[in-house]
């Protein structure tokens, strides 16, 4: 397994991710990941919309919170051929109670805590904690990473202007 050490940190402090970062113009790594419902969820079945994923350490967290929050704020902004998915390690039941008290009703929240297929695949499994990172990317119809975001210190919130930026632009 590929590790990359020191890439980012938790208030300061370094920690080392697992898994193989894809890069920008590269085809999407498939994954599957747990719905709400415990259905499995795949990358590849998703095809038919640009994907904005929102990776995230924790839905309990305040930053992950607000995140989360901001993105269902905008997403019927991006058009019904853009998904919104929020990908954590959570247990499936507390993201669905998370949002359900959140009233988040425009971003799937998908859970990774089974296999970690999402967070090796795109390299933000933080091997030391083993939650994801922050980290946003953007998928096109066809199945091609435009946008690429790893939030270097984890406390921090993502670029969200840039990252809907990249969804608009994917749609064309």
């Amino acid at each position: 397994m590929t590790e990359a050490k020191n890439t980012i940190k938790f208030q300061g402090n370094p920690l080392t991710l697992a898994g193989s970062l894809p890069g920008i113009g590269e085809p999407a790594p498939d994954f599957e990941v747990l719905a709400n419902d415990l259905s499995p969820v795949k990358l590849s079945e998703q095809q038919e919309k640009v994907l904005v994923i929102c990776s995230v350490p924790s839905l309990d967290t305040p930053v992950c919170d607000t995140e989360v929050r901001k993105f269902n704020e905008q997403a019927t902004s991006l058009g019904d051929d853009v998904a919104v998915l929020a990908i954590s390690m959570d247990l499936p039941f507390a993201q669905n109670r998370w949002c359900g008290a959140a009233g988040v009703k425009n971003v799937q929240t998908l859970s990774d805590h089974n296999q970690a297929q999402f967070g090796n695949a795109y390299g933000v499994l933080i091997k030391d904690l083993r939650l994801l990172a922050r980290a946003i990317f953007v998928v096109d119809k066809k199945g091609v990473i435009r946008y690429i975001e790893i939030v270097e210190e984890l406390t921090n919130e993502p670029d969200y202007e840039a990252a809907l930026k990249a969804a608009k632009e994917a749609r064309k």
